[in-house]
């Protein structure tokens, strides 16, 4: 019984503690902010940066926007090049279609992401610029709470 009573105090700060699990991810561009949102509240925010030309939907590979619109955040990555990272699930079909119509490629790999591995350190100036070549980009710590507070599933909408 001591044991079992032991075990249950032991776990309140855990309990108490406990961030909220994200059912989906707002980001806006304009603002450079991702809110974790949860029953239609924002539990919390993170400012973000973007690709290198944020303005504007992604068009093709290489043309260093974030994508806009309705997307999944499909899997997670602990072994990138970068400090963990969470795809989204773009190119959609809508995208696939029009960068068919444009001759081009759409590109993909869209991610949020820490900083780059090695360069965590540096977050306290890069997080100031536009430097990925279309992801979203957070500081370490951060991403490690976002890693936690979002299930793979969990809806996401990058908007202007």
């Amino acid at each position: 019984m001591l044991k079992f009573l032991f075990f249950v105090l032991s776990a309140l700060p855990i309990i108490a503690f406990a961030q909220p699990k994200a059912d989906r991810v707002i980001v806006s561009k304009t603002e450079s902010k991702l809110y974790l949102m949860s029953d239609h509240k924002v539990f919390r925010e993170f400012k973000v940066a973007f690709g290198n030309n944020p303005t504007g939907h992604k068009q093709h590979e290489g043309d260093e926007r974030t994508p806009e619109g309705k997307y999944v955040l499909d899997y997670k990555n602990d072994g990138s090049s970068f400090y963990k990272s969470i795809h989204i699930s773009y190119p959609n079909k809508n995208d696939i279609n029009i960068a068919k119509k444009k001759g081009v490629d759409p590109g993909g790999l869209i991610m949020i992401h820490g900083q780059r591995n090695g360069f965590g350190w540096l977050s306290s100036i890069t997080q100031y610029f536009n430097w990925t070549d279309g992801c979203i980009a957070i500081t370490n710590s951060e991403m490690d709470e976002i890693w936690e507070a979002v299930d793979i599933g969990t809806p996401i909408e990058i908007m202007p």
